[in-house]
């Protein structure tokens, strides 16, 4: 019975030690969840590639400045789902896009919506607490 505890706690162990690494890499913390910011921009690439999408951006900020931006998104294939394709966004395409920002400060952040200059909105990826609702 001793024998059998053990082993059982060492496979429940051992999986654990192993999957942290899995759970680590979708963690939040560096988000703010409760800011987000809509921007206009030029993209200057998109990343359809796993683990996740990515656009590259400028955008002007107040001073007048180009700030090169970072966004990321889902998987490709959940962002096909989601009304995506490979072809969605090109260098030299203007948007209007939604992010949540990272605490930091930084020009990074996760995307909420893309606006294409068609007028088509493309949703992004969201956080269980984020509403997309507000302006």
């Amino acid at each position: 019975m001793k024998g059998k505890f053990l082993i059982g706690f060492a496979l429940v162990f051992g999986f654990a030690i192993l999957s942290l690494p899995l759970a680590a890499h979708h963690g939040n913390a560096a988000y703010d969840a409760t800011k987000q910011i809509n921007l206009k921009g030029t993209v200057t690439q998109f990343i359809w590639a796993n683990p996740h999408c990515v656009v590259l951006f400028d955008a002007t900020d107040d001073n007048g400045q180009v700030v090169h931006w970072m966004a990321e998104t889902e998987n490709p294939t959940t962002m096909t789902n989601m009304g995506w394709l490979k072809s969605s966004l090109k260098p030299g395409d203007p948007i209007t896009i939604r992010v949540i920002t990272v605490k930091n400060g930084k020009p990074i952040g996760r995307i909420v919506w893309v606006e294409t200059a068609s007028g088509q909105k493309l949703p992004g990826r969201l956080l269980p607490s984020v509403d997309d609702a507000k302006p």
